[in-house]
């Protein structure tokens, strides 16, 4: 699918806000209605669109403790790697995760009520999986940046 400006200008309105009445947004990008709800079909079908969401403030949710988990693993045995993944895909706290290359085999972005809580996740969870050597915590002290939003 070829993205041209006009693509990119809804692609970048949707970002900012998805609940944009689909005539507002032709307005905003110099379309007809039919034509932009068109094109919002097709970047839904082709996956450009993922899903439509909102942005939460973890804060007034109560979840004061971030950090960056920087995981190393024992061995790169798929059996106890596919037992870490199943973990981390099914742990609410673990926003994303990345395999990545460097001195850690994974690097995770968690976000919990406190230390405590994510004591009990290291306890409990991490260190018992069998693919899992270490993990170094760095705490988030303050946000500089916070991008939802992707440069169509």
């Amino acid at each position: 699918m070829i993205i041209d400006t006009r693509d990119r200008r809804i692609l970048a309105c949707l970002q900012m806000d998805c609940r944009m009445s689909n005539a507002d947004l032709a307005e905003q990008v110099g379309m007809s209605a039919s034509a932009c709800w068109r094109r919002i079909r097709a970047f839904e079908e082709a996956g450009i669109i993922e899903r439509y969401g909102a942005v939460l403030s973890p804060e007034k949710l109560g979840l004061e403790f971030e950090a960056i988990v920087l995981v190393q693993l024992t061995r790169h045995d798929p059996d106890k790697l596919q037992d870490l993944v199943r973990v981390i895909e099914h742990r609410p706290e673990v926003l994303t995760c990345f395999a990545t290359t460097g001195q850690a085999d994974y690097h995770m972005h968690v976000l919990f009520p406190d230390i405590t809580a994510y004591n009990d996740f290291l306890e409990k969870t991490l260190f018992r999986l069998p693919a899992v050597a270490s993990a170094q915590t760095n705490v988030v002290l303050r946000k500089i940046k916070r991008a939802e939003a992707i440069a169509p």
